[in-house]
């Protein structure tokens, strides 16, 4: 059972999908070449607390929260850019002060790792990649009383001019997060790359019961319960990519549900859909189209 979600990542709307409104993302597991270099980064540039030690595994989060796993795994093959897989994972922080921090880390450790910035005007986002490759989002949402909606009801949103150097001189104030050790940042959401739209939108929408609330048609974002997106899937590298090889980079997305009859409602969703799963009674089991593994458990009360 995943730790409770921060109540700063804001209140749950009704939506139509069949997914739980208050779903949320849990944790991304990386497969990676080298464990002490990349929890190294996680910890002292993207600013992450390690939370676990255990053989081949680290666990990183904030304040008790789990956000990144990191599994050794230095036998497989590099990951394949132009497969199905991971775009980034976004991390999502509860403030500017706190995203500053992060990002002024960032800046001073890993600068050669920075790919831009945007104002998505629900949110304002930096984008790396980490020393193995992998896409890394570093954001803050702005309220949501403060977001707009299309007559469709979707979110609306922009790739505006975000300067990095501007955020830093108005944000960056290390004094007032001291010692922070509360859950002050969270997996926002996760961007993956797919073979097909039209594919993945009848595993993620009719299977699993998420709502569109972008459509660009390379892309498509999707959320529950009124949020911007949870899982972004693109084709802008991967059209036409077939079934994910084992390989670096994503082993697994984790879903957190609020509650074990959510797990079984989507269970029973997937098995209607023809999706083969696995319940352990921990959690629930699955694949995309393309192998990415999923795993869906119940949230903490």
């Amino acid at each position: 059972m995943s730790p409770a979600a921060p109540t700063w990542l804001g209140t749950p709307a009704p939506t139509p999908g069949a997914m739980a409104d208050a779903a949320r993302m849990d944790t991304v597991e990386l497969l990676v070449r080298d464990l002490d270099g990349m929890t190294t980064f996680y910890r002292e540039a993207v600013t992450l607390d390690v939370l676990d030690q255990a053989g081949p595994t680290t666990t990183l989060g904030r304040g008790g929260l789990p956000i990144m796993v990191l599994r050794h795994s230095p036998d497989l093959p590099g990951r394949n850019d132009r497969g199905a897989g991971l775009y980034h994972t976004a991390i999502v922080f509860q403030d500017e002060t706190r995203l500053a921090a992060s990002l002024a880390s960032m800046a001073q450790r890993a600068a050669h790792l920075y790919e831009g910035s945007a104002d998505h005007v629900v949110s304002e986002a930096f984008y790396f990649h980490d020393p193995e490759g992998n896409g890394l989002e570093l954001y803050r949402d702005r309220p949501r009383e403060q977001w707009s909606y299309g007559s469709d009801g979707s979110v609306r949103m922009g790739s505006l001019p975000l300067d990095p150097n501007a955020f830093l001189q108005r944000w960056h104030a290390p004094d007032r997060i001291a010692g922070d050790r509360v859950p002050s940042a969270a997996i926002g959401h996760v961007h993956l790359q797919v073979g097909d739209i039209p594919a993945a939108r009848r595993f993620y929408v009719d299977a699993l019961g998420f709502d569109v609330t972008f459509d660009m048609g390379s892309a498509m974002f999707l959320s529950a319960g009124g949020y911007h997106h949870h899982i972004g899937i693109n084709t802008w590298q991967s059209a036409g990519a077939g079934p994910r090889a084992a390989s670096l980079g994503l082993g697994d997305v984790r879903i957190a549900l609020p509650s074990r009859e959510d797990v079984d409602a989507l269970g029973d969703r997937l098995r209607f859909a023809g999706v083969e799963r696995r319940d352990d009674g921990a959690a629930l089991r699955f694949t995309d189209p393309w192998g990415t593994a999923i795993v869906a458990s119940p949230d903490a009360s």
